[in-house]
């Protein structure tokens, strides 16, 4: 009895104890292998995240917080181990070579004589050798830069820093040594100046594994982003495109927390992502988006220019994958009331899978050149190519940059701007559709004739009193008619929907009315394209005798060709209420727009005003007439379109 007696005293102790211990549970193989799963893609899930993985494995959501928690701080401590282990092994390299230099110092001996090392006499002496010889070095370098100052014609300290970037006086020749470049005849002074701006161009081992972490860490967040949805991006309130997402910006913060580039309270981000099919392999459309000269003949109306500054990385046996350039370009809105962006950025390219690339572009600061630092900033942005099985590619396009409007966008095109419009990820897809169609309609492959007609206002002068920017330049081109030629361009706002706008010029009969007849031996070649963005109307005067040799199969690469043409566009908003004139005549009015937006018209002329051979000399009166013709063309527009009361 009392043996039974001591054993119930111990159960009941037992029961006490497990009446104070927490029950644990331990989860199936199927809820860890999904919490994983969603732990690479999501290591910070939010509310609705959890609830959604709460009810899938049928996991309180206090147990997938934890799980999630305790999993982030397992992490941590599995890299800072191997974070320890590395540095550990790193200082046990370092002490080892650090032992073995005190080794070799005490053995040190005389490289010359082989005899022990220099005393104090010997190392006065020849630090007085090193002195004299640093005296003359000086003064051939100073001969050296009265020569190239002599060229250039101002001082060699005012020169472009990326003539010379490592060349700032005298402090490298006293600490390094270094030889000058040797003293040439005159007529070899311009070849000193390449060799100095090739020398000094090139990216060393440091700065180029910069970049390449740089690339790498934007090719992860641009896969990322490509492959998740919602909550990174939603649907824009007044877009009716299934296709066009913008980000979510807290959501994004969460996930990828970083400074912002700018500092300024003027500075703001725009995003975007849009899918498409276009009618081009995957292969032959990395290929093209990695030359910098195809890329502007892709894309003829975003991009003004582009250059690879160096291919750091041509990748792998061949093969694109692992690519990596430095690269520049601009890119502009036809209209010369927009300035134009500039990037410097680093293009990376990946294969993920068979048929599946993924190609990232992110801004990276290239001093180097001597530019005004630009207001845009391209955050990780790019595009997937996925291949088809009946040619094309699926292309998913994601833009999304930080700028800074230090300088106001012109109200005319701000909502535009702004609303992830005009530099958006559809338009770069919607362009890239029309070119690869209008490429696969050439059946030719050389691309490099697409964006020979194209609109464009280098080097405009400001605005007049009109509107009207005008510039000049000297025509030599291929393809295009040599002498001087000027070009007027201006941009309106009209009240009417941009297709209206689009059917008028398309219009024969309408079309005529702001034209100014042609003379009798003229033609006019005229194109023109439309999509959901926008539409162009492009032509030129043509003679009948090259157009003769045209239709009779000749070469018409040299038949001289001056493009002119009308730029449409919505004007990015909605308008409460506007209303413009109604006309039965033409049908162009609208009336009363309820909720209808209107368009933006960009008009540019080119006309030449003298050849070569011709010794008239272009003067103010020249200028004067083609700024008169655009502005009376515009006018004509207007009262075409029952819109001559705006201002």
């Amino acid at each position: 009895m009392g043996n039974s007696g001591d054993l119930g005293d111990e159960q009941d102790a037992t029961n006490s104890q497990n009446k104070g211990k927490i029950t644990c549970h331990r989860h199936t193989t199927h809820q860890i292998q999904t919490l994983e799963a969603f732990f690479k893609d999501c290591p910070h899930p939010d509310e609705n995240q959890r609830r959604q993985l709460s009810k899938e494995l049928g996991l309180d959501l206090k147990q997938i917080k934890f799980w999630f928690q305790n999993k982030r701080t397992q992490t941590k401590a599995q890299n800072e181990r191997a974070n320890n282990s590395v540095l550990r092994a790193e200082n046990e390299r370092v002490q080892c070579e650090n032992l073995a230099i005190r080794e070799a110092l005490k053995n040190v001996i005389c490289p010359s004589c082989g005899g022990p090392p220099f005393g104090i006499e010997e190392r006065q002496r020849s630090l007085q050798k090193l002195q004299l010889e640093n005296s003359q070095l000086k003064e051939e370098h100073e001969k050296v830069s009265n020569l190239l100052a002599k060229y250039i014609g101002k001082p060699i300290c005012q020169m472009n820093s990326s003539l010379m970037p490592s060349l700032p006086g005298s402090a490298i020749l006293e600490h390094q040594n270094v030889l000058p470049p040797p003293i040439l005849p005159v007529h070899q002074e311009m070849d000193i100046g390449l060799d100095l701006n090739l020398q000094f161009k090139g990216i060393n081992d440091l700065e180029q594994s910069l970049m390449m972490e740089t690339a790498t860490n934007a090719m992860d967040e641009l896969i990322r982003l490509m492959r998740i949805n919602e909550p990174l991006w939603i649907k824009p309130p007044s877009s009716t495109n299934i296709e066009r997402y913008v980000i979510h910006p807290e959501s994004y913060e969460k996930v990828f927390p970083r400074a912002n580039h700018f500092k300024t309270s003027s500075a703001r981000e725009e995003s975007s992502k849009y899918s498409g099919m276009v009618t081009m392999n995957g292969m032959q459309l990395v290929d093209m988006l990695l030359d910098s000269d195809k890329w502007v003949d892709l894309f003829p109306t975003i991009v003004s220019k582009a250059r690879t500054i160096q291919v750091l990385e041509p990748g792998i046996n061949g093969n694109r994958n692992g690519c990596l350039q430095l690269m520049h370009e601009q890119m502009h809105i036809l209209s010369p009331l927009v300035s134009p962006r500039e990037y410097y950025f680093l293009r990376h390219c990946q294969q993920i899978e068979l048929g599946l690339w993924a190609i990232v572009d992110v801004s990276y600061e290239w001093p180097k050149d001597n530019i005004s630092s630009s207001h845009c900033w391209r955050l990780p942005s790019g595009f997937m190519i996925q291949d088809m099985t009946n040619g094309c590619s699926n292309v998913t396009w994601l833009e999304h940059v930080e700028v800074d409007d230090k300088t106001q966008t012109h109200r005319l095109y701000r909502d535009l701007i702004c609303n992830n419009c005009a530099y958006g990820a559809e338009r770069w897809v919607v362009t890239l559709q029309r070119t690869c169609e209008r490429l696969l309609a050439e059946n030719s492959q050389s691309i490099h004739e697409v964006g020979g007609g194209k609109l464009d206002f280098p080097q405009l002068s400001e605005a007049n009193n009109s509107g009207v920017r005008v510039s000049v330049r000297k025509s030599l081109g291929h393809g295009q008619p040599s002498g001087i030629v000027v070009s007027a361009a201006t941009s309106l706002w009209l009240p009417l929907p941009s297709h209206n706008v689009f059917n008028f010029f398309k219009d024969e009969k309408m079309r005529a009315q702001p034209f100014i007849p042609t003379e009798n031996n003229m033609l006019m070649l005229q194109e023109s394209c439309i999509d959901q963005l926008g539409s162009m109307v492009v032509y030129a005067p043509i003679d009948i005798p090259s157009m003769n040799l045209a239709i009779s199969g000749d070469d018409s690469s040299n038949i001289p060709i001056l493009p002119s043409g009308f730029v449409i566009s919505s004007d990015g908003r909605q308008r409460d209420h506007y209303r413009a004139s109604t006309s039965t005549e033409t049908g162009f009015g609208t009336g009363t727009g309820i909720g209808t937006g209107g368009s933006l018209l960009t008009v540019a002329f080119q006309i030449l005003v003298s050849s070569p051979s011709s010794s008239k000399e272009l003067n103010m009166e020249s200028v004067a007439t083609v700024n008169t013709l655009i502005s009376n063309t515009v006018q004509r527009i207007k009262a075409s379109l029952n819109c001559s009361n705006l201002d």
